[in-house]
């Protein structure tokens, strides 16, 4: 059987006529090349064949397509004559030339068929190997590129509560990776993305908080911007609290024992104060709300009120100011502590402190009841004929100059007046409303007096 005109060793090619069709009938003269008679004396197959090969079927007679008997054997047709014509390349040697070859006689591939096989299935491997490691390396960057693209982060409200601690200064990535670590957020990507889209880079504070594992980074956010999150206790020191005072607020709002803060306020060497305290507290406890974290221990908190007041005496510029008025810083500190246990308003604080500078300048005593009342240890800012007839460093009647030591712990507002006092003559003042804190201000003694019968008769004294 031979096959169409075409390259001798390409794959077999059929047209829509010829597709697999086995040829029978005659044996057609063969020119030298090998090629068949342009005339194919048989038709194509019938229709009802179902894979469109004539068959030869029984001997005897002619098979049910018309065409004329042969041998009873059953053809090879898929391939049988491929590539081989009449003394053509590929034919078998003592082959009789122009016979049909039967499925069992298999010809042997060649060895250019053999290469060109072999060059396809390299190509197929390659290509399929390719496609593998593309794929895994596709896989890879995903994999890898995930979190950048869509960083990991849980859903809902969380589960199990957990208590984290933020460090003072940390920066939004920083409190993203402590987090983490506590198991609250799934990724620091997803934290830090949420607090910038939301502004929130300085909006975050220090302290301990009450979160829930396995959070969604937004609501991770909105619990650390909730004061009801945060666990502490908050203790406010007004201002003109004496020492002995601030101590027992503080103990009290924090809880910590009362103890504590006597032992450390009797001997203050551990609290960071100032050179110019001389060692003692009183003065430099600066009045201020204070936080008290559930690590916050007596030590810290007293440490807290002095760094307070050096950042006050840093903002007013205290020890250059006392330098311009000639003073030490403690006597400035000594200043503000009268103007601030003696004034009402805040308004009055600069008027007091000139009072105490014009006095200090004419050498003359202070004579003020607040100091008199430290050094008895009681309350007040008018003392009684008998309370000014005892002796005390902080009796102002009885000592000129300055008291020894501040009678209070001055805010900055008294710090400042004592650093920039009022313009005026005056040498007397008297409070003559201390509910209403009304305070009077003179040059003139007989004025003085005149205050002073005022400020009895308001308090039932004579």
């Amino acid at each position: 059987m031979t096959r169409p005109p075409g390259p001798p060793h390409g794959p077999e090619q059929h047209g829509p006529e010829d597709h697999g069709a086995e040829r029978h009938g005659p044996e057609q003269p063969r020119g030298r090349s090998g090629q068949e008679p342009p005339d194919d004396p048989v038709g194509p197959a019938a229709p009802d064949d179902p894979d469109g090969v004539r068959r030869t079927i029984s001997p005897g007679g002619p098979d049910e397509t018309g065409a004329p008997e042969d041998s009873g054997d059953v053809l090879s047709v898929a391939g049988a004559a491929e590539g081989r014509t009449s003394g053509g390349e590929g034919a078998v040697e003592g082959e009789p030339e122009g016979l049909i070859r039967f499925q069992d006689e298999a010809r042997e591939e060649s060895e250019e068929e053999r290469k060109g096989r072999g060059r396809r299935g390299l190509i197929a491997l390659v290509a399929g190997g390719s496609a593998v490691l593309v794929a895994a390396g596709l896989a890879g960057a995903f994999v890898l590129f995930k979190p950048f693209l869509s960083p990991e982060d849980f859903d809902g409200p969380g589960t199990v509560p957990v208590v984290v601690r933020i460090a003072p200064g940390a920066s939004a990535g920083e409190i993203a990776e402590t987090l983490v670590r506590a198991e609250v957020v799934a990724s620091a990507r997803s934290f830090v993305g949420v607090v910038e889209r939301r502004g929130k880079e300085n909006g975050l504070r220090p302290g301990h908080y009450r979160m829930r594992k396995r959070m969604a980074a937004s609501m991770a956010l909105d619990l650390l911007l909730s004061p009801q999150a945060r666990i502490r206790k908050r203790v406010t020191l007004p201002e003109g609290l004496r020492a002995v005072q601030s101590v027992a607020r503080l103990a009290k709002g924090s809880g910590l024992p009362a103890a504590e803060f006597g032992r450390l306020a009797a001997a203050p060497a551990g609290l960071g104060l100032p050179a110019y305290a001389n060692g003692a507290v009183e003065g430099f406890l600066f009045p201020a709300t204070y936080d008290v974290e559930p690590s916050t221990g007596a030590r810290d908190l007293m440490r807290a009120t002095v760094r307070r007041f050096k950042r006050a005496a840093t903002r007013v510029d205290l020890e250059a100011g006392a330098g311009r008025l000639k003073l030490t810083p403690r006597e400035v500190v000594i200043v503000a502590s009268i103007a601030q246990a003696e004034g009402g308003r805040v308004a009055d604080y600069p008027k007091i402190a000139r009072v105490i500078y014009n006095r200090l300048a004419s050498r003359a005593k202070l004579e003020m009841d607040s100091t008199v009342m430290y050094g008895l240890g009681k309350h007040g800012i008018v003392a009684s004929h008998a309370e000014i007839k005892r002796d005390t460093p902080y009796n102002t009647y009885m000592h000129p100059g300055l008291p020894p030591g501040p009678i209070c712990n001055p805010g900055e507002a008294a710090l400042r007046a004592a650093l920039s006092p009022a313009k005026g003559d005056w040498y007397w003042f008297v409070t003559v409303d201390p509910e209403r804190r009304i305070t009077k201000f003179t040059d003139k003694e007989s004025e003085f007096v005149k205050f002073r019968a005022e400020l009895n008769k308001r308090l039932g004294q004579h």
